[in-house]
């Protein structure tokens, strides 16, 4: 059991990304797991999900919100998924793309050895949630003021700590210009795996079922949600029957 777990806090290594692109940019073609080797000869393989399609109503009506922008900004806090940034660059806008929840389980690995080196010298640091939140946010979605006009934000805040989720919403919100769109997604139970999103057309999602990141942490509830984004003035969803919620949030 690690140093953070003992200290009731889900801890897990990874990599964090962030990146800015104005142009298209060239993957590889098969996602590879860091450390993973070829299996051996013989070797019994594990059942792999494949992808699979939605239809997006709250994409759409994200596009029709931003039809006519010239030059917009995007920030996308998932991977950077080469179909998704081509698909907005073609449109003209410039996107950062920022894997947050990666970065936060990067952070807690880093949190875990700053704590014993902490504990060790027999100094005290900061343990409740909130500060937790604000030490990883002083080096994480660090943008000037009103730098975007839309966020992909997807289902990550099921799979936060609820103060860590508090403190990315009044942060994202400071970050978009008025009249600004989040894309959010909602699980309306407890999701069984952990996926990935992209953006195939302008009414297309792809799902991509991979490893978790991040254990899911809650299940929110619609006055839940309207609370959290109570400082936009409009909120507007979409139900699916695979238990997604699309939401879009317009400041």
């Amino acid at each position: 059991m690690s140093f953070l777990n003992k200290l009731g806090i889900g801890i897990g290594s990874s990599e964090g990304v962030r990146r800015e692109v104005t142009g298209p940019i060239h993957l590889a073609g098969r996602a590879h797991t860091p450390g993973a080797g070829s299996p051996a000869a013989g070797a019994a393989r594990a059942p792999v999900q494949e992808e699979s399609n939605r239809l997006s109503n709250g994409l759409k009506e994200l596009l029709w919100n931003l039809d006519g922008l010239e030059r917009g900004t995007l920030l996308d806090l998932g991977p950077a998924w080469q179909i998704t940034l081509s698909f907005f660059i073609e449109r003209g806008f410039r996107v950062s793309a920022e894997d947050i929840l990666r970065s936060w389980k990067e952070f807690l690995s880093q949190e875990e050895a700053r704590l014993k080196q902490d504990f060790a010298a027999g100094e005290t640091p900061e343990m409740t949630p909130s500060a937790r939140a604000a030490r990883f946010l002083k080096e994480n979605l660090q943008y000037p003021r009103s730098s975007f006009d839309a966020v992909l934000l997807w289902d990550l805040l099921d799979y936060m700590e609820q103060a860590l989720v508090k403190q990315v919403v009044a942060s994202l919100t400071e970050l978009l210009r008025p009249g600004g769109v989040v894309f959010a997604m909602f699980h309306s139970k407890k999701p069984e795996g952990f996926q990935r999103y992209r953006v195939l057309d302008s009414s297309t999602l792809q799902m991509v079922p991979t490893a978790v990141v991040c254990p899911a942490q809650r299940v929110y509830q619609n006055r839940e949600i309207q609370d959290l984004f109570g400082r936009y003035r409009t909120m507007k969803s979409f139900i699916g029957r695979d238990q997604l919620r699309e939401t879009l949030f317009i400041k």
